[in-house]
């Protein structure tokens, strides 16, 4: 399991992985992926460093960039785009599977259930 922390200090908004093993490191931003903030990462609201930080999470969080470039937008909108913007916040890794979790059961619920038009 991994915990992710993250912060906003003088330098502007980071993110640290806390690995249950050890070994802490900063979470990669992932701009090879998708480079929709080649400033930063952000949180707590619907913009370009929420949708790098949705994406740098889930890059890190599930080892797959197939599956991260599929989801990582409702994850932002879900989670990231609720962080505290102004204050320290944390997620582990069973709250990330929890929510992923969740919006795979919304987006069922709307396969089963098509839309009329």
């Amino acid at each position: 399991m991994k915990t992710y922390k993250g912060a906003v200090d003088d330098q502007g908004a980071y993110v640290v992985v806390h690995p249950d093993t050890g070994g802490n490191y900063a979470l990669p931003w992932r701009l090879d992926l998708r480079n929709h903030s080649p400033t930063g990462l952000q949180w707590g609201y619907g913009g370009s460093g929420p949708s790098q930080c949705a994406l740098a999470l889930l890059a890190d969080h599930l080892g797959d960039d197939q599956a991260t470039l599929r989801q990582y937008q409702g994850f932002k909108w879900a989670v990231v785009a609720k962080l505290p913007i102004d204050e320290p916040w944390e997620l582990t890794s069973e709250q990330v599977d929890f929510a992923l979790a969740r919006l795979q059961e919304e987006e069922g619920e709307l396969d089963e259930d098509p839309l009329p038009f």
